[in-house]
């Protein structure tokens, strides 16, 4: 197992180094002039070369990439033109926020998604299935930033139940945060603006991963080692319980763990739509300054976000079924 472990984290390290590449070359072919969009029309020619030498946009593109490259692996994403600060500094300050968005969103999508999917498989064709059936449909077929904004208008503008922007960290200090005079101050603060964004992120997981652990959870209930329960007259919640549950989350484990890193890729939507200072708005800032190494620092941490979460994946199989085996283990 530690020696899969290794080989699968060294098989990382190609899927890394092409995602650099190919994210490097891209955004070197948007079109445009970062020196423009700082300096403004008609800058000075000196001006131009100054700044050029400073981030060494006047060298080929070929050396460019190969310092890019040694800079990674040392552990340096460069510097923001359009910040003037280190590209992880940068990171590091936004990083928590998404972290927050997206760990709170899936917590919400498999606290509802699992016990609605074991419902719904055990109630089969029945009313309750039927409703349960119908909300995933509309999950899955509903995209995030329009579930937000939907949230938005009504529970924003109209009720006024809920702010519509901003997402304050629950250790941040009280005197950073409007309103807020202690600490649980900031922690209420925080959760009050976290729900919409929370909800609107994790719609579309909840809907997916219900629709999994449902099909999952009816293929086991039609088990012949469940039938053998039966038949002994073991009751039916200790078969669900300690027969079928366990064996129907394979399947779960697989969407969880590739719905974690795409959700992060969705979180730059939803930090548009609900103006949260997260990665998600940093790679469109980066994007719009056309500031290079942003761009690539915020796609190499998303990348590696991904790469990590099927890691951890493939990993988490052998630990919840033990007739997983990988290599000659």
């Amino acid at each position: 197992m530690l020696r899969y472990t290794i080989w699968r984290f060294a098989q990382a390290v190609p899927v890394l180094i092409g995602i650099i590449t190919i994210t490097f070359f891209l955004a070197n072919q948007i079109p445009g002039d970062p020196i423009s969009i700082m300096l403004g029309p008609s800058p000075a020619q000196e001006r131009v070369e100054l700044i050029q030498a400073k981030y060494g946009l006047d060298r080929p593109l070929h050396e460019r990439y190969l310092t890019y490259l040694q800079g990674v692996m040392m552990g340096d994403l460069g510097y923001s033109l359009y910040y003037d600060r280190p590209v992880l500094e940068m990171i590091m300050l936004r990083l928590p926020v998404t972290l927050y968005l997206t760990i709170s969103a899936f917590a919400f999508a498999i606290a509802t998604a699992i016990p609605l999917g074991v419902i719904s498989a055990k109630r089969r064709n029945k009313p309750t299935d039927h409703v349960a059936r119908i909300v995933s449909l509309i999950g899955v077929s509903t995209p995030s930033f329009w579930i937000g904004l939907m949230l938005i208008i009504v529970f924003a503008f109209h009720l006024g139940w809920f702010p519509a922007r901003g997402l304050p960290l629950p250790w941040e200090a009280p005197g950073d945060v409007r309103g807020a005079e202690t600490q649980i101050d900031v922690i209420t603060t925080s959760l009050y603006h976290l729900i919409m964004p929370m909800i609107a992120l994790g719609t579309l997981q909840m809907a997916q991963i219900t629709r999994i652990e449902r099909s999952s959870m009816v293929e086991s209930l039609q088990g012949e080692y469940v039938k053998l329960a039966r038949a002994y007259g073991v009751s039916e919640t200790t078969i669900v319980r300690k027969h079928a549950f366990q064996v129907a989350q394979l399947p779960v484990i697989t969407i969880v763990g590739l719905g974690l890193s795409t959700a992060l890729g969705g979180s730059v939507l939803i930090e548009t739509v609900f103006e949260i200072q997260g990665m998600g708005r940093l790679i469109i800032t980066a994007i719009n300054n056309l500031d290079y190494e942003l761009i690539m620092g915020t796609t190499f941490m998303f990348g590696f976000a991904f790469v990590i979460g099927v890691i951890i994946t493939d990993i988490a199989y052998a630990y919840i079924d033990p007739r997983v085996t990988y290599g000659d283990e």
